[in-house]
């Protein structure tokens, strides 16, 4: 019984590293599509591709997600739509896709956001409730730089701010500036274990008991879909709340 439990688990992380690993080579294939296949060159690549290491993604998927772009003949044609609605208790959701078929995506978003106790909503319903900005996430573990020194090393570079947690350092950049900082921190000598443009949240809204359990499934389900790219919520779950739900 214990053997099967820990195989439905693993066979389960499998599946997610799977389903992980076909995103980033999207995100891959379609930055090399848009400005050529050499990551020097193109910024774009040289983040998708960042990412994908960051997650211990193989470089042959990644070499493979490239040369696809650079080959001949007829090329998928993905397009970036972000739908919004809300979860469960009013949280507000936003879900970034990359899809070459939008009815499809229209339609296993809507089912997702249905089933779980939620709805989706027209365009521009949630998002007034984020801002975009870059995001670069330092490992505190990792780096010997001490608060003071990587705080003014990144607001030289152009970051709006840094939030400090036990862990890591967030840089927030403007959107336009995310290049410019990412490059300046890595003349620095500091590597990121995420590096992204996002949408975070102005407030989060404190979710238990009934409703996280819905919105942690909810997520689940976004995240099992392929054309998903990420997801971006307004909710805030506990450590304590996380562990009841195991």
């Amino acid at each position: 019984m214990k053997f099967k439990l820990f195989k439905d688990r693993k066979g389960k992380a499998d599946q997610a590293k799977n389903n992980k690993f076909v995103k980033l080579g999207r995100e891959i294939y379609v930055a090399a599509r848009k400005g050529g296949t050499n990551p020097e060159a193109n910024y774009g690549l040289k983040t998708a591709i960042a990412n994908a290491r960051a997650e211990q993604m193989p470089m042959d998927n990644i070499e493979r997600a490239i040369k696809k772009a650079a080959g001949a003949g007829e090329a998928e044609d993905y397009e970036e739509i972000i739908y919004e609605g809300y979860g469960p208790g009013g949280v507000a959701i936003m879900v970034k896709c990359l899809t070459d078929n939008r009815n499809r995506t229209a339609a296993d978003v809507r089912a997702v956001f249905n089933k779980r106790g939620g709805n989706m909503g027209e365009s521009g319903c949630v998002a007034y409730m984020f801002d975009e900005k870059g995001l670069l996430v330092i490992d505190r573990e990792k780096h010997e730089a001490d608060e003071d020194t990587m705080m003014m090393q990144a607001l030289e570079a152009g970051a709006e701010d840094i939030i400090v947690n036990e862990e890591s350092f967030e840089v927030l950049t403007h959107p336009h500036d995310f290049e410019k900082v990412k490059t300046a921190l890595e003349a620095e000598g500091y590597d990121f274990t995420s590096a992204a443009v996002r949408w975070l949240p102005q407030n989060t809204i404190k979710a238990e008991g009934d409703n996280a359990e819905k919105l942690m499934k909810m997520m689940d389900a976004f995240e099992d879909n392929d054309d998903v790219q990420d997801v971006y919520a307004n909710f805030d779950i506990s450590e304590e709340e996380m562990a009841k739900l195991g």
